[in-house]
Parts: C-alpha cells; structure tokens; sequence
C-alpha cells in the first residue's frame, strides 16, 4: 500500500489551520547502490498539516527501516531510520512561474501527494558510504576474505617496485 495522497480542501484558504495526518504506507524503488528501503518495508510518521498563505506545510518524522551494505565488506545489516521532513506544497496561483523549480511540491486538485516528498527526504539522508564499523578491514584484494571475520590467511605481497628484482634474483629465499 502506497502513501496516500491526503486531501487538504478544509485547510486550503484558512492560514493558521492545522490538522496532524498520519501516514503508513511503502514507497518502491528507492534505493541507492549501497542503501535500499525494501519495496515492502512500511514507512510511517505523524504530519503535521498547516495551512499557510502559499499553501499547506508538512511537517514531521517519516520513519521505516532499511538495508545498509557496508562499502568495505559489502556485510548487509536492517536498521532503522528517521527522516525530519518540512516542505512546502504550493497552491498553483503561488507558484511563478508554475514550471519554476523550486524547493516546493505542488498541490495536486486539493491533495498532498506524499510520495515524492518523501523520496526526496529519504533519499538525501541515505548515508553515501557507509561501514559496518569505523575500522572496518574490508575485503581482501587477493583472495576475497572478510578480514574482520579473519577468513583471509594473510598473504605475502611485493611491492610491485621491487618485482623486477625478484625476477633477476629468483633463487633467493624467501623470509
């Protein structure tokens, strides 16, 4: 089940109005490579709808959980989250030009169409790269291994400066 669209016509008109909403719903594709709310994850909040000059200001919490892939060693873990949103949805006589792009959304027939306000808030605060933990080892490069989980044996690497002399000197032991 979507987010709803709300209908605000009692409020349109009446500056200082307001009414508390509250929301529980999905929101599909919204994901990043490294970040994604699952399409059947539910999001829910309280808004708070006030009724202003402009048109209706919407604000509140949207909370829901997501999927977070460590950028390091690619471990998924479900945590939960919370979006402060407030956003402006403009009447049509409001907006000028009414193709401007502003930071508002546009009243649609008398209705709040939480959908991509919602997109937008969310997205913004999906972490860009996040970690399991601040010193998360990673992935080994050579074999693949979770070195936090210590499934790499540890291998001996060369520096790829000196590898011309090894090649020149091969019957040297190795230490």
């Amino acid at each position: 089940m979507a987010l709803a669209r709300i209908d605000v016509h009692e409020l349109l008109g009446h500056p200082g109005a307001t009414r508390r909403h509250d929301v529980l719903g999905t929101v599909d594709d919204l994901s990043t490579e490294l970040v994604t709310v699952p399409d059947d994850a539910t999001l829910g909040g309280s808004l708070l709808l006030e009724s202003v000059v402009e048109g209706i200001l919407v604000s509140g919490a949207i909370t829901g959980t997501w999927t977070v892939r460590c950028a390091r060693c690619l471990t998924e873990r479900t945590q939960p989250f919370s979006v402060e949103v407030s956003e402006l949805f403009a009447t049509e006589a409001s907006v000028d030009p009414p193709d401007d792009a502003d930071d508002g959304y546009a009243l649609v027939e008398g209705e709040v169409d939480l959908d991509q306000m919602v997109r937008d808030a969310v997205g913004v605060e999906m972490p860009f790269a996040p970690l399991c933990q601040q010193d998360c080892m990673g992935l080994c490069s050579i074999c693949g291994g979770n070195r936090n989980l210590g499934e790499c044996p540890g291998h001996e690497t060369l520096d790829p400066r000196f590898a011309v002399l090894a090649d020149l000197l091969p019957d040297l032991p190795e230490d």
